[in-house]
């Protein structure tokens, strides 16, 4: 139901509407005055007698007035069939108002409509309706004197509790009309007072006299003389495509006066009719049968004709209680607002109350459109309606981006709109719209998700969303974290939930392990999970590039932290047994590890260890836990317009750790132990190191001289002598030149072909 009329109502507007008639608050009749008032004298603070005070009437030059209301309160010239059909809604709710006391007031004209008909060949746009109409001196008053609203002082003037919702509120709609008609005739005829035809082009003058043309029963017929520039707002498309737009939702039927062609039969014969003259004797003729049957056959002729439709068959359904609707109901209203071929996957439908009163209708759609993240779509799907009037559909603050494909309505009793009513004033009232919004449609992703297959489908289409929530909205961080699903190492081909996660825990277990990935393949096979997969633990595999902004934000959940098993920081909880073997590697190695880092540079990693991740890997490469991640990286090289800039201080800080109980790591360790000059140790760690960066998910600086790197360990597998190649014709690379500087001789010094290649690999 309605809110009563009776309360504050548009206290902004009524402050706008109180400065506009400041400046012109006169009639196109009478010439602005400027006769001096003398007020009485009046003693001062100091005693003496004030000087008089003469008090002026503000004057305006009504044409040029009436030309500021055209041509500036109004961006879109489309927006004059909306204000008509406004203020014919009004007209019609005082009607219904004053039959609900008094049935004979529709007497004169039962049904309740609007009419459209437009005329091409005489350029007359008529919008006319069956409302309570215009006495004499309403047309005088309300027409001729601008910012006065004939429905704001019914409204004010109304009883309280009357079920009744009016639109105008500014008494400036009607000159929209201006906007594409040079000349406006208006014919009303009101019960209490006998029919009027009221003309102005809009310059300083209007006239209005008895209408003594045909009687319209009751009500108001507004004639425009179109421009000869505007002209499309006669075209039968482009006026149901205005009101579709504007007026869809308005109460009471829209009708379009439209031409349509059908076939006509005629006689071939028509011109030979016999004439019979009274008192003739009747002759008996006989009858020719062929030419009884050539009278027969008929032509057909195209013949135009005029026909009413009703454009605004869809009803506005969030006005009434979601009790008292049909799930088809809900979906014939979907696919009308949206024009989408499927049913929508979940609606909300809700209403507000309190300084601020609103309904809404919200729905999830099936799909996701294919151009839903693109940067220049539209930013949402929510219409904005005031009194079943639209005024806007690109609201950028009434809904967040993340929440962009949820579609629907949101209508208000009351909101502070601009003078066209085109824009809203205040961003205060957006906020607590959007804030409303988001918390229903959170509630109901929340509902959607205890139908498990309902929210497989949703989370395929609008799971990223979700995701740039996460990263965007942290008042509602925690709720949507609820609704993430991601796959992982013990959920096999479902997803699984953070909660679910959580219930499998190991009992000593205090952390969320997860791995960001290109693919759920390429992280089962990760080096990174090797270890906690062998002990039971469970990983998350996060496979999509927005995952990587996912977890920058969420930190915890449950009060579980979010561990990255690809960066420092991650320790498993082991028993004593375990973390003394440890700290005995750590021990025996560290001397590898000095060498290892001296060799690599602290250009190419910051530190070298001893690893507690790795099981048949030799050795990975982590990440400092406050940097990028590998996956990071690569996604951020990726960008088309990304800034060099940023790549320097924000590139991963690179650990390498390595397995001790590999045997690479262990032949390289008896070989540094050795000899920790041997010619062989520098290229073993370079393609090492190499081996891991790659298999950790970063880049080659330069794969040219990995290559080389490749294909001198092959050479020297096949005994082949590494100058074998030198006669072939041409240059040599370019790389593996460059190679040549950095890759000592491979082969044992004592002349023992592959006894380090076999001991290596």
């Amino acid at each position: 139901s309605r809110p009563s009329p009776s309360r504050p109502h548009m206290s902004t507007l009524e402050h706008e509407r109180r400065e506009l008639e400041g400046i012109a608050n006169l009639t196109l009749t009478t010439h602005s005055l400027q006769t001096p008032v003398t007020h009485s004298r009046h003693q001062d603070i100091m005693g003496d007698e004030a000087a008089p005070i003469e008090t002026f009437a503000f004057q305006a030059e009504i044409a040029q007035l009436m030309s500021l209301i055209i041509n500036t309160f109004y961006s879109n010239k489309e927006v004059f069939l909306r204000e008509l059909i406004s203020n014919a809604s009004d007209a019609l709710d005082k009607v219904r108002y004053q039959s609900l006391t008094d049935a004979t007031v529709l007497d004169s004209e039962k049904e309740l409509k609007i009419d459209i008909i437009p005329d091409l060949e005489n350029k007359v746009l008529t919008i006319k309706d069956t409302g309570v109409g215009m006495t004499k001196a309403d047309l005088v008053n309300n027409l001729g004197t601008i910012a006065k609203s004939g429905t704001k002082a019914f409204m004010q003037a109304l009883a309280s509790g009357a079920d009744i919702s009016m639109i105008g509120q500014f008494g400036v709609g009607f000159y929209s009309a201006y906007l594409v008609a040079d000349v406006v005739t208006v014919i009303s005829k009101n019960n209490d007072d006998e029919q009027y035809i009221w003309v102005s082009s809009a310059g300083g003058s209007f006239t209005v006299q008895a209408d003594e043309g045909p009687s319209i029963g009751r009500g108001t017929v507004i004639a425009l003389k179109i421009k000869e520039d505007q002209v499309e707002y006669l075209e039968e498309k482009r006026l149901k495509e205005i009101v579709k737009k504007h007026s869809q939702f308005i109460g009471y039927p829209i009708s379009l006066q439209i031409e349509k062609e059908r076939d006509v039969e005629v006689d071939d014969d028509d011109e030979e009719e016999e004439e019979k003259k009274e008192g003739e004797e009747s002759k008996i003729e006989e009858v020719d049968e062929d030419a009884e049957a050539k009278k027969e056959e008929k032509k057909t002729v195209k013949e135009k004709y005029s026909e009413m439709e009703e454009l605004n068959k869809t009803k506005p359904i969030w006005t009434r209680n979601p009790e008292d609707i049909k799930q088809d109901e809900y979906a014939t209203f979907y696919k009308s607002l949206t024009n989408d071929w499927e049913d929508h996957l979940a609606v909300k439908h809700f209403s507000v109350e309190g300084q601020l009163e609103f309904k809404a209708l919200l729905f999830i759609p099936k799909r996701a459109p294919f151009d839903l993240f693109e940067n220049k779509k539209q930013k949402n799907n929510i219409k904005l309606y005031v009194r079943r009037v639209f005024i806007m559909d690109n609201c950028e603050e009434i809904i967040p981006d993340f929440l962009g494909f949820v579609k629907g309505v949101v209508d208000s009793e009351d909101l502070p709109l601009n003078i066209s009513r085109e824009t809203l004033q205040q961003s205060r009232i957006l906020k607590v719209i959007r804030k409303n919004i988001v918390k229903k449609v959170v509630e109901l992703m929340t509902e959607l998700a205890e139908d498990e297959a309902a929210y497989k489908t949703f989370y395929e289409q609008f799971g990223k969303n979700l995701k740039l929530g996460i990263h965007e909205d942290s008042v509602n961080r925690g709720k949507l974290a609820e609704l993430l699903r991601f796959p992982s190492s013990q959920s096999g081909e479902e997803l699984s939930s953070l909660k679910d996660y959580v219930t499998r825990m190991k009992e000593k277990q205090e952390e969320i392990y997860y791995i960001t990935a290109e693919s759920k393949e390429v992280a089962q096979k990760s080096a990174f999970v090797e270890r906690l997969t062998k002990k039971g633990y469970e990983v998350m595999y996060m496979c999509e590039p927005i995952d990587e902004y996912c977890v920058q934000q969420l930190k915890e959940y449950d009060g579980k932290k979010l561990i990255s098993v690809t960066k420092t920081g991650l320790k498993l909880p082991e028993d004593e047994e375990e973390q003394k073997k440890f700290e005995e590697q750590v021990a025996k190695f560290e001397k590898l590890c000095e060498v290892v880092k001296e060799t690599l540079g602290a250009t190419k990693v910051e530190k070298v260890e001893i690893s507690q991740r790795l099981t048949h890997s030799p050795c990975v490469i982590v990440t400092a836990e406050h940097g990028w991640s590998a996956r990071m990286e690569q996604i951020m090289k990726a960008q088309a317009l990304r800034d060099n800039s940023t790549m320097g201080y924000m590139a991963a800080k690179k650990h390498l750790e390595l397995n001790p109980d590999h045997s690479i790591i262990k032949a390289i360790n008896e070989k540094v132990l050795a000899d920790e000059n041997d010619r062989s140790i520098k290229d073993l760690v370079l393609l090492m190191y190499e081996t891991a960066l790659l298999t950790s998910g970063f880049s080659l600086e330069d794969p040219g001289i990995h290559a080389a790197r490749i294909h001198k360990m092959i050479k020297l597998g096949l005994s082949i002598d590494d100058d074998a190649d030198d006669a072939l014709d041409g240059p040599a690379p370019a790389a593996a030149g460059a190679a040549d500087d950095d890759i000592p001789d491979l082969e044992d010094p004592t002349g023992d072909d592959g006894n380090d290649m076999e001991e290596v690999d």
